[in-house]
């Protein structure tokens, strides 16, 4: 093998690196005497290849015998001990506590994916958990495979982009993901790294963006060989990859990553940079980043690290640069524009979007409320306007989401009627929920089952049960019909993806809300929505309008199509005519059932 060929790889290359001549194995441990790359190839015998010291703690060696497929360790020798460890940078392992193995990662056949990503206005994200989205048979977990098959269902349903809570190697076989183990390899309980390409590479096929979640405020915390990896720690922590102070302190253990530690933000931006290059993921959801920028989520202002927010920055800016049609999420959940503000000002971090907690929560807790009078709708009226960075479109919508349907609280229904989901009040308080995520100005996103009407709430046990489409195949195609309406299937309801919002009104009293949403206005683009939030049904109720002529109702959430129980109140369309009505030049007037989202729009000429 070529100088050349070594030198570029000790430049750009970490763990198991395949080449025309074998496999170039390199990892970082500064406090090791020696290392040395045992596994099938040796005979799992530490004295065969041994690595060379290179500068700044890293360790590499190339070995002729070694192929894609053989398992293998590092053996890392120290002043008091001799430590097996999984390559830090192994993108598969036998399983959480197993062997690495080596992985060739040139092997998949994308054939001609040339995925376009959606404008980000137009997406609407699917958010599934690959062990429980579809379990095929009893007693195990679903795979990627499972995943695939139910793509046309997602397709059908009006899904554009589906986002993968994390799928990283864990500890045992059951996990929501937020436990990281092995952080660059795919758990091999759900098919491993080639699987997960194929659910990439089949959702693209369908027009289907996927969004990978990462963990990066902390790793583990179990099951780690990154703990202590190369035997050296402080304070009995972490060792070379975590802080070893009481900045090390996460609500996950004592496993926070070092991001003032050069080897670390590497790490941490190669595995980022990973997911969008080689497995062409569409974008990234960061988990619970007040914990990256600061040791502490209440943002006590001497605990900011300066260091995490600047690996964010950067790891932003790389993707700007490189891939600026694809998208980052952050999950911090404070309300502060500076998460999605550019680079460019001043303490901005550069995501794309934003989970939005002042919608979500003020939302659920209209529609959970079970007493009318305590609906308040002038927080939902906030909710409806707010937005981050000047812009309605870098904020994720939402009423059910993994955190917000477990954890001490349910699935929407069920927090309406607790063991009763089947419920009227359920069925028709959820569905105004999902109008009103699909209707405001955001990215709207659905957890999974939440279109099935899905009980209880979310286990990482309890597989999503699939005989429930059969079942409330109406409630389904409620939430179809709103998607369409969202993504302008007819081209009449172009608005509902513009960045315009406007009160037409916010009456207490009678828990009404109406908005109008617009693109650049007009026939087929402006859309009004009136929502209702009381058990009351109105006759005759009047609004102001932006314009004149006649509304055609698009949806009805009250249809008896959507389920036998509703009532299916005889909303029509309605003319708008001149005549001032709170501060509009022209009015309307409509009728509204019990808990029920209207949507009007004009024909195109």
């Amino acid at each position: 093998m070529e100088n050349t060929t070594i030198e570029k790889i000790k430049i750009n290359g970490m763990g198991a690196i395949i080449h025309e001549n074998g496999v170039f194995f390199r990892v970082w441990a500064p406090n090791a005497k020696s290392v040395s790359v045992i596994g099938d190839f040796n005979d799992w015998n530490d004295s065969n290849d041994v690595l060379e010291h290179e500068e700044n703690g890293y360790w590499g060696a190339n070995v002729e015998s070694a192929k894609a497929g053989d398992e293998y360790k590092f053996c890392i020798e120290t002043a008091d001990e001799k430590l097996q460890r999984n390559d830090p940078y192994a993108k598969a392992l036998t399983n959480s506590i197993g062997n690495s193995i080596i992985y060739n990662s040139t092997l998949f056949d994308w054939q001609d994916d040339n995925f376009q990503m959606p404008s980000w206005n137009n997406l609407v994200i699917y958010e599934l958990h690959v062990g429980t989205f579809h379990v095929k048979e009893k007693g195990k977990v679903g795979d990627f495979y499972s995943v695939i098959e139910k793509l046309d269902y997602l397709k059908d349903l009006g899904i554009n982009a589906i986002e993968v809570m994390p799928p990283f190697e864990f500890p045992g076989g059951y996990s929501w993901g937020y436990n990281p183990a092995h952080p660059f390899a795919i758990e091999s309980e759900y098919g491993g790294a080639d699987a997960f390409k194929a659910l990439i590479k089949a959702a693209h096929e369908k027009g289907i963006a996927v969004i990978l979640d990462v963990v990066y405020n902390h790793f583990g915390p179990t099951d780690m060989d990154l703990w202590q990896f190369d035997g050296w720690n402080e304070n009995g922590m972490g060792g070379i990859y975590f802080y070893n102070d009481w900045r090390a302190k996460t609500p996950w253990g004592d496993t926070r990553p070092d991001y003032g530690r050069p080897e670390v933000r590497q790490y941490i931006r190669d595995n980022a940079m990973m997911w969008l290059e080689e497995f062409r993921v569409d974008g990234l959801r960061m988990d619970m980043i007040p914990y990256i920028r600061n040791v502490n989520a209440d943002e006590d202002p001497n605990t900011t690290l300066q260091e995490g927010l600047s690996l964010l920055r950067w790891i932003n800016s790389e993707v700007a640069e490189k891939f600026p049609w694809k998208l980052t999420i952050a999950e911090d959940l404070h309300g502060l524009s500076s998460i999605t503000d550019a680079l460019g000002k001043e303490c901005g971090l550069g995501f794309g979007i934003q989970w939005d907690a002042d919608f979500v929560h003020p939302v659920r807790e209209a529609i959970i409320t079970q007493d009318d009078a305590h609906r308040s709708m002038e927080k939902v009226s906030l909710a409806i306007l707010n937005k981050y960075s000047g812009d309605s479109f870098k904020r994720v919508i939402y009423t059910e989401s993994h955190d917000e349907v477990a954890n001490g609280k349910a699935r929407v229904t069920e927090e309406i009627a607790s063991g009763d989901v089947n419920n009227w009040y359920s069925k028709k308080r959820a569905s105004l929920g999902v109008a009103l995520v699909m209707t405001a100005a955001g990215i709207p996103m659905l957890f999974q089952g939440q279109a099935l009407l899905e009980d209880k709430w979310f286990s990482d046990t309890d597989p999503i049960d699939w005989k429930r489409q059969k079942k409330f195949n109406g409630f389904v195609n409620l939430h179809r019909d709103l998607i369409q309406l969202r993504r302008n299937f007819e081209n009449n309801t172009e608005g509902l993806s513009g960045q315009n919002t406007e009160l037409l009104k916010v009456d207490d009293d009678r828990k009404i809300i109406a908005f109008h949403r617009w693109q650049k206005g007009g026939k087929g683009d402006s859309t009004i929505v009136v929502l209702n939030f009381s058990t009351n049904a109105y006759d005759d109720y009047v609004i102001g309008m932006p314009t004149e002529g006649e509304w055609k109702l698009r949806f009805n959430s009250d249809w008896e199509g959507y389920d036998k129980e509703f009532a299916n109140f005889m909303s029509t369309n309605v003319t708008s005519n001149q005549g001032e009505y709170d501060g509009f030049h022209f009015n309307t007037q409509f009728s509204i059932a019990p808990y029920t989202a209207l949507i009007f729009s004009q024909d195109r000429d």
